[in-house]
């Protein structure tokens, strides 16, 4: 939840109740009910805490000030929510504290990942698309030649299971030819496509 700097700045402009003590246990239980006054009477007793935890946490003064304002802003809106039976009133401010700066890093950190990965992206996506294309390409072109070059009954099967997805046996009853024929036909195509091919690559370098 993000917090409201004017909000938290409003509320802290109203004077304490010069008779009620800053002491958070008190002080909470009536801020739950609403009392603005209470509420900056802990503000002074707690603000300067949560600020220092904060600065520790985030490093930079002015987020560990942004923080401080979200967590008092939360502190008001979710008081009713604080239960003595689990701790002190400071103890649960500071551990909200603590976690809304945690937070803050991580969303620093992940805003900074996700930059980084975008320029990345935009610098090199580019190149790499038009070196995958010219690859393809000429992948394409070569296995062409290679495929060129077969007999038309290895260039058939090769054909058909590689290009059409059929497995061997399927080739086989397409071709109305007997399976250990076909197979044959497949690893002496297969062999010279990747002399072809081998012969081309070196071609090219």
């Amino acid at each position: 939840m993000s917090g409201d700097p004017e909000q938290a700045r409003r509320l802290r402009s109203v004077p304490p109740d010069a008779a009620t003590p800053p002491n958070a246990d008190e002080l909470l239980p009536r801020v739950a009910r609403g009392d603005e006054a209470a509420f900056a009477a802990l503000y002074d007793a707690v603000a300067g805490r949560v600020l220092g935890l904060a600065r520790r946490v985030v490093r930079d003064p002015a987020q560990a000030e942004e923080v401080t304002q979200e967590v008092m802003v939360e502190v008001w809106r979710t008081a009713g929510r604080f239960d003595a039976g689990r701790g002190s009133a400071s103890a649960w401010v500071l551990t909200m504290a603590h976690r809304r700066a945690v937070d803050r890093v991580r969303s620093e950190q992940a805003h900074t990942n996700r930059a980084s990965r975008v320029s990345a992206s935009e610098t090199h996506v580019p190149y790499d698309e038009v070196v995958e294309d010219v690859t393809a390409r000429l992948e394409r072109e070569q296995v062409r030649r290679c495929l060129g070059r077969l007999t038309p009954v290895q260039r058939e099967a090769v054909t058909l299971a590689y290009y059409g997805g059929h497995t061997y046996r399927e080739v086989a009853e397409k071709l109305r030819t007997p399976l250990p024929t076909v197979k044959t036909r497949m690893r002496d195509g297969l062999i010279r496509m990747r002399d072809c091919l081998g012969i081309e690559m070196e071609g090219r370098a």
